[in-house]
């Protein structure tokens, strides 16, 4: 390009990395890995708020990736012994007072998880987000002396999503910042934030996921991590209907 310098040509696209990038996909899949590893069992508080009332819910999950997932409820004690378990893509909730066990059909899988900000498919990850999306490193900055990359993942062909695109903010050693929903139109739908990074099962992780809808800022659900162990062996009879009605 005669006549214009170098200088001119990066400062018209800010925020672009040049150099050793690491990939997209190998960044969120490492992200991934940071979180929940291929197994994981522990407890966490979820907090909901809202504009008029705040509720609190003590929970207990474990996690087999990509495939199984449960979680109950422990207190308070009117919503104890509520869980809802996945394996594959088919998902039910157990509700005790009335013993019913609901299957969960796809359309509702975007639908609310007790009344919070978390959608049934945030909470048992029927989605995988390396399997499901492309990813792009589109940019980075550097904060508190940590490289931050930014990456926009776009659905798949065929893949059985609903997002139009996701944004995430990932630090160098896998651990996310930021986390943003894009739905129809291309318009920003929520966003996770990821914070209070901490020693949990012997590696540093977010200890406090808060999820706030882009419409209503005033409602939010934060998740904080108590308790977690990583890579621990899992029976598969935890992951049924009849351990879904009865954790005994």
């Amino acid at each position: 390009m005669k006549g214009v310098s170098l200088i001119a040509v990066l400062s018209a696209f800010p925020g672009i990395v040049f150099g050793d990038v690491p990939s997209g996909e190998s960044l969120v899949d490492g992200m991934e890995d940071t979180l929940w590893s291929d197994t994981n069992h522990g407890r966490f508080t979820m907090r909901i708020e809202t504009e008029y009332w705040t509720r609190e819910l003590d929970l207990e999950a474990w996690m087999d990736r990509p495939e199984k997932t449960l979680i109950r409820i422990h207190a308070p004690k009117k919503e104890a012994g509520i869980g809802s378990l996945r394996i594959g893509d088919a998902m039910w909730n157990y509700l005790p007072k009335v013993d019913r066990t609901l299957k969960i059909p796809p359309s509702m899988m975007l639908q609310p998880w007790m009344g919070s900000n978390f959608s049934n498919d945030d909470l048992v990850k029927e989605s995988s987000f390396v399997d499901d999306y492309t990813h792009e490193v589109t940019g980075s900055e550097e904060q508190g002396g940590t490289t931050v990359y930014r990456v926009v993942s776009t659905p798949r062909p065929d893949a059985p999503v609903v997002w139009s695109r996701l944004e995430f903010s990932i630090r160098e050693d896998h651990i996310p910042l930021a986390m943003t929903y894009f739905g129809e139109r291309d318009r920003a739908v929520k966003t996770m934030t990821y914070s209070d990074v901490d020693t949990r099962g012997g590696r540093q992780i977010p200890t406090r996921w808060t999820m706030v809808d882009a419409d209503n800022p005033q409602s939010r659900t934060v998740i904080e991590i108590e308790s977690i162990e990583f890579d621990v062996p899992l029976d598969d009879k935890l992951f049924s209907l009849r351990r879904l009605r009865n954790p005994r």
